[in-house]
């Protein structure tokens, strides 16, 4: 029997959809915030798909913040720069040191990681966290609140009442369709990813760097991840076809048919991987609340983004820090902890859905704005293109004046 119907006298948890990076990283904050935390996963285990991610110093130092920095650090490979080259005539469009200047500015480094190893490293330390439960194989169906607290109930028929509903249900999210219903983008983006091991990645682009070779209406991605045993691999093109939302095996047929037109030492990149995942991908349009009462979205459920800006599981580190910091400053007003949170959090994060849409275009252009993409950064210096990156990785977990905006 939960605890909030049998009178005892135990604080009812707050109830978390969803088990991926975003989820366990607010069961944290909230954990560390004083609260009791019930994770709610619809699949049989706690666990993470997917290959590579890059983490700006904004990663790290929600990292820091949420107790799991030295062991995040102990899986990430720390790159030496960020490199985007034309992948039609090899032009070098811009190339951006990460090295001891970098995390100077920043107070942190960029890295790379294999998805899963961020995954864990939330998951171990959670796992220490005895506040914090979990509880798999349910999927959140229906959900109710009163002035006092939750009912979610999942597809056994079975009621889960809590404190307070978090919707960290990834951009799919139940949680999001129940109080928004808003249609998802499908962007006509195709993304292909694989990992490759080192021994059968090319040896001249075995470079410590997040590096990316763009061309029209197309791209590509490499990384190292493990401490350089693998690489990540991940191609983009813009899809001749009507697209469905969704993720697939992918045909390595298709993916050779729309890179005939690039460089050979780019385009090797797509003869690596035995098997490839392929994403049909969509984001949706910023919205100006996602806190409902005794619920509040967090991550891709508040503002699922296109990979562009790789940026899309920093955003939900840095929403469970601030979701933490607006608890534990009014711990017994949940509705309007969250208010707060969500009012510090859309400006931002609609920022970065929006940027990663024009980085896309940027990335794919074509023709005369080929030219004027090549051209952007000509010249500048490394401390230009740090300025232009400060409201990114600048942030370090403050909440901002006055509790950020009200739309």
């Amino acid at each position: 029997m939960d605890c909030a119907r049998s009178g005892q006298h135990q604080e009812a948890a707050i109830l978390i959809a969803g088990g991926g990076i975003g989820g366990l990283a607010a069961a944290l904050a909230l954990a560390k915030a004083g609260k009791r935390v019930k994770v709610l996963e619809q699949a049989a285990e706690i666990g993470e798909i997917g290959a590579g991610m890059q983490l700006g110093p904004n990663a790290f130092h929600a990292f820091d913040l949420l107790g799991v920095g030295p062991i995040a650090r102990h899986h990430a490979v720390y790159t030496d720069f960020l490199v985007m080259h034309d992948a039609m005539d090899g032009y070098q469009v811009a190339k951006i040191p990460t090295g001891e200047a970098f995390i100077a500015r920043f107070g942190n480094p960029y890295a790379v990681i294999h998805r899963v190893d961020a995954h864990n490293s939330l998951l171990e330390a959670a796992r220490k966290v005895p506040s914090i439960s979990f509880h798999t194989s349910i999927r959140v169906c229906s959900i109710s609140q009163d002035e006092q607290q939750i009912c979610v109930q999942d597809q056994h028929g079975i009621k889960h009442f809590g404190a307070a509903l978090i919707g960290a249900d990834g951009i799919k999210s139940i949680v999001r369709e129940h109080f928004v219903g808003d249609p998802a983008k499908v962007t006509g983006h195709v993304v292909y990813r694989a990992v490759v091991d080192r021994e059968d990645f090319p040896a001249d682009l075995r470079w410590n760097a997040a590096a990316i070779w763009v061309g029209p209406r197309c791209h590509l991605v490499h990384y190292p991840l493990r401490a350089g045993e693998q690489y990540n691999v991940v191609v983009t093109f813009q899809s001749r076809h009507e697209e469905q939302w969704g993720v697939r095996e992918g045909s390595a047929e298709e993916v050779q048919s729309y890179f005939q037109h690039i460089l050979p030492i780019a385009r090797q990149l797509i003869d690596l991987p035995k098997s490839w995942k392929r994403w049909a991908t969509a984001d949706r349009d910023p919205i100006g609340r996602w806190s409902f009462g005794l619920v509040t979205l967090l991550g891709d459920a508040a503002h699922p983004t296109t990979q562009y800006m790789a940026q899309g599981a920093c955003m939900a580190l840095e929403d469970a820090v601030t979701l933490g910091q607006c608890v534990e400053q009014t711990p017994d007003n949940l509705k309007l902890a969250f208010e707060r949170y969500q009012n510090a959090r859309i400006a931002r994060t609609a920022r970065i859905v929006l940027s990663a849409r024009e980085m896309g275009r940027l990335y794919h252009a074509e023709g005369v704005e080929r030219w004027v993409r090549n051209d952007l950064w000509r010249g500048r210096s490394t401390d230009g293109f740090y300025d232009a990156l400060q409201w990114l990785y600048g942030w370090q977990g403050d909440l901002p004046l006055h509790g950020g905006h009200r739309l």
